[in-house]
């Protein structure tokens, strides 16, 4: 086997080929002479492993949001400058130092330096965060969205036999019983709350039937209520259609979601307090209302009947017939007024028919017969007026003052007489 001063004098200046492959020595240099160029690089992320042997510390580094893994020693050379403290599930930052030993082919993680991440860190992190999301409008008070009065069917997002949920469940149901709940588990502590919230968050909000979304913890320690500020979970409840209350109930360290949900509730009872109206309470203001309705009411009736007792006791109101009785005199003057003035009309129109009737029967043919004349018509009906109009043997009629006489005629013209038969 070549040393690696070996390894380095037979490097070849062109790339390994089929026909002139590397030596497993000089890959090995290669790679650690790359890796050597990274130099030192602080990590952060949590303890998922810490063990001791032999005075060296073995330990692994999670990542905080994903699943990603490494694997790291410390030597016992510097693990005097490493917190006595730390230990599995711990949020640490550290320095570390990639190492690739070319003879047993392994990549070594050596820790230079190793500290806690301090709460004054986050708070900092989470205060620079807040303020971008703030400048994006997220926390405004326009864009929350209002409660429904009286939700049908309300979404929890909270631990499976959690406090918080038994909570939520029970005094929801103790203030209106036909409450229906839909409850979706998920973490609400380490490196699944994230997405396990965010999911349940999503199907919640596809659900139609759901009316408010409640997402409840019952407290905890800073640390353990990170997820509920990370930028994706806050995103992703800033996207929800459906109204949502967080009642992550830590009062001391406001989470993010706490700023970009509908309602803040600082505990998971007082979020069933806040969702869910008390039917006691609302059937106490219909008692109330209805007393203030009836009270008004009768007042108003009241009211009005005494003033139309006031206008009934009015003179204009308090007798049928007093318009009767003060016209009477005057209704009886122009009666008799009436009666004396037709009683004139038909007088004056009386005489003037009598004198139109002896104008009529002055010029009436009567009158004429009356003084002994006669009318002769012939038989069709014409008056004959003279003799030759009647020659002899003609058939006709005289009309007398008092009846008719058939006569003929002798046929005589002499003008001076006539002799009818």
């Amino acid at each position: 086997m070549l040393d690696d001063q070996g390894a380095r004098k037979r490097m070849p200046d062109s790339p390994a080929t089929v026909e002139n492959p590397w030596p497993v020595g000089l890959l090995g240099a290669k790679l650690r002479d790359y890796i050597d160029r990274l130099g030192t690089v602080w990590v952060e992320g949590e303890l998922a492993q810490w063990g001791t042997s032999a005075g060296n510390v073995y330990g692994k580094l999670k990542d905080l949001g994903g699943d990603a893994t490494v694997s790291f020693t410390i030597w016992s050379s510097v693990k005097a400058r490493i917190p006595a403290d730390l230990k599995h599930g711990d949020h640490v930052v550290a320095l570390i130092k990639p190492n690739y030993w070319v003879k047993g082919g392994s990549l070594t993680m050596q820790v230079l330096q190793m500290k806690h991440v301090g709460i004054g860190d986050l708070l900092e992190r989470l205060e620079r965060l807040r303020t971008q999301l703030a400048g994006e409008g997220l926390f405004e008070l326009s864009r929350k969205k209002r409660l429904p009065f009286l939700p049908h069917c309300i979404g929890l997002i909270t631990a499976k036999d959690s406090d918080a949920e038994k909570d939520v469940l029970r005094n929801a149901q103790l203030r209106w019983p036909a409450v229906d709940f839909r409850v979706v588990h998920a973490a609400v502590q380490g490196d699944r709350t994230v997405p396990e919230v965010i999911s349940a968050l999503k199907r919640l909000d596809a659900d139609p039937e759901v009316d408010v979304i409640i997402v409840a913890r019952g407290g905890g320690d800073f640390q353990n209520l990170l997820g509920f500020s990370d930028e994706r979970l806050v995103r992703a409840a800033a996207a929800c259609t459906t109204p949502l209350v967080s009642a992550i109930g830590h009062e001391a360290d406001r989470p993010l979601l706490d700023d970009v949900a509908d309602l803040r509730a600082s505990t998971p009872t007082d979020a069933a307090k806040r969702v869910v109206p008390d039917v006691t309470e609302e059937l106490s203001r219909v008692h109330q209302a209805r007393a203030r309705l009836g009270t008004r009411l009768s007042t108003y009736l009241h009211t009005e009947t005494a003033r139309i007792g006031q206008l009934r006791s009015r003179p204009a109101l308090a007798s049928a017939t007093w318009i009767i009785d003060s016209r009477a005199e005057e209704l009886t003057r122009y009666v008799a007024r009436g009666t004396e003035l037709v009683d004139r009309i038909l007088e004056r129109s009386g005489r003037e028919i009598g004198d139109l009737r002896s104008h009529l029967r002055a010029l009436s043919p009567q009158r004429t017969l009356d003084r002994g004349y006669a009318i002769a018509q012939s038989a069709d009906g014409h008056i004959l007026r003279e003799a030759p109009d009647a020659p002899a043997g003609t058939p006709f009629t005289l009309t007398l003052a008092s009846g008719r006489i058939a006569a003929h005629s002798d046929g005589q013209t002499n003008s001076s007489s006539t002799d009818p038969r």
